[in-house]
C-alpha cells in the first residue's frame, strides 16, 4: 500500500498508509460483533498492508481501544501509527446511564464525561494507554469540538474556549516534550477546524466528511490554510455516511440522516458520469479525497474482513483522468478540486 509522508516539524514526520483503519464499527457501532471477528477484521487490515489505526474512547465506550490491544499486542510498535481522541472520558455508571445506547451495542458499562481541561485530557490519555496497552500514542485528537455534537454556535465556543484556555496546553506540552508526535482534533465540520488552525499550533485535523464528492466548502478556506501550514487531514467518511458507497437508492443516507432528494439527484448524476468512464461510484469516492496535498490518509472503516479487503480493491481501482474532467465540465464537481 502506498505511504504519504507528513512532517511539519523537522525530524518528527509520520508515514501513513493511503487507507487508514477507523474502529467504531469494531466498537458495536450500530451492530453487535464478536471479539473474534474483530481480531479478524484488525488482521485482514494489517495484511492489506494498512499501517495507520484510528480509535477513541467513544467508540464503544472503550471496546474499540480494549480489541486493539489484543491485535496490537503481537505487532512492533514502531510499524504503525496510532491515534486516539481526548476531549471525554470514561466512568462507571448505572446500566440505565449509559452513553450510546442505540448506537453502541454490547459495549461496557460507562458514560462519557465531556471534559477538554487539562486535567480531564490527561485523565483520557491515561485511561486510552491502559485500554490500548501501548507505551505511547503517536496522534492525540481533540474529539468532537464541532455543532453537530454540541448543538449550537454558542455552546461549541464555550468549548473550544474551555479547550483552548487549558486542554491546548496539555497536548502541546506532550508534543514539545516528545511524548507524543502530533495533535489536531477530530471534527465534523471544517469551520470549527479552521478556527483552531487559526488560534493554536495544530498538526493534523481528522476530518468527518465535508471533503468529499458531494462537499467541497473546504476548499474556499480551510483546505488553503492547511497547505499553506503543512496541517494534515485524515478524512473519514468519505462516503459521506453511505450516499457514495450505496448510491442514489431508497434509504441511503447522508452525513448520518436520510439523504435529501437533491442530494439523491445528484448523486445519480455523478454515478451516471462514473459509469461513462466504467468506474464505481465508491470507487471515485474514496479515491477523490486523496487527491488533495493535505490529505494523509483516508479512513473509511470496516466491520468484517471483506469489507477490508473490499476497501483495499476499490482504492486500487484505475481511474480515468477524463472522469474527473467531466465531472467538473457538468458541474458536479469544483473546478479548483485537485485532481490528477
Amino acid at each position: 500500500m502506498k505511504l504519504r509522508h507528513w512532517e511539519r516539524i523537522a525530524g518528527r514526520g509520520l508515514d501513513f498508509t493511503e487507507l487508514g483503519f477507523g474502529t467504531a464499527m469494531i466498537g458495536n457501532l450500530y451492530q453487535p460483533i464478536s471479539d473474534d471477528e474483530a481480531h479478524a477484521t484488525l488482521e485482514a487490515a494489517w495484511d492489506t498492508g494498512c499501517r495507520y489505526f484510528d480509535t477513541a474512547p467513544l467508540y464503544g465506550l472503550g471496546l474499540a481501544e480494549t480489541r486493539l490491544n489484543r491485535f496490537l499486542r503481537g505487532k512492533n510498535r514502531d510499524d504503525y501509527i496510532l491515534s486516539t481522541k481526548v476531549g471525554r472520558y470514561l466512568e462507571v455508571c448505572p446500566p440505565e446511564e449509559r452513553s450510546g445506547i442505540g448506537k453502541f451495542f454490547e459495549t461496557p458499562i460507562r458514560r462519557e464525561v465531556y471534559d477538554y481541561t487539562h486535567d480531564g485530557v490527561m485523565r483520557s490519555i491515561d485511561q486510552s494507554l491502559e485500554r490500548l496497552g501501548v507505551d505511547r500514542i503517536d496522534i492525540l485528537f481533540a474529539h468532537d469540538l464541532d455543532i453537530f455534537n454540541h448543538g449550537s454556535q454558542e455552546a461549541l465556543q464555550e468549548r473550544l474556549d474551555a479547550f483552548m484556555a487549558s486542554g491546548y496546553a496539555a497536548l502541546l506540552s506532550l508534543r514539545d516534550q516528545g511524548v507524543i508526535t502530533a495533535f489536531g482534533a477530530g471534527i465534523n465540520e471544517w469551520e470549527p477546524a479552521q478556527w483552531l488552525a487559526e488560534h493554536g499550533d495544530f498538526d493534523l485535523f481528522l476530518l468527518a466528511g465535508r471533503y468529499t464528492l458531494l462537499e467541497q466548502e473546504a476548499l474556499d478556506t480551510f483546505l488553503p490554510l492547511c497547505t499553506e501550514r503543512g496541517i494534515g487531514i485524515v478524512l473519514g467518511g468519505p462516503y459521506n455516511s453511505g450516499v457514495l458507497a450505496t448510491g442514489p437508492v431508497k434509504g441511503a443516507h447522508f452525513n448520518y440522516d436520510l439523504a435529501p432528494q437533491n442530494v439523491l439527484d445528484k448523486v445519480a448524476r455523478i454515478e451516471a458520469v462514473c459509469q461513462k468512464h466504467g468506474v464505481r461510484l465508491i470507487e471515485a469516492a474514496l479515491r477523490f479525497p486523496l487527491n488533495h496535498d493535505a490529505v494523509v490518509s483516508v479512513i473509511p472503516g470496516g466491520a468484517s474482513v471483506r469489507q477490508v479487503e473490499d476497501n483495499q480493491a476499490i482504492l486500487s481501482a484505475d481511474i480515468p483522468d477524463a472522469l474527473w474532467t467531466d465531472l467538473k465540465s457538468e458541474g458536479l464537481l469544483r473546478s479548483d478540486a485537485p485532481t490528477p
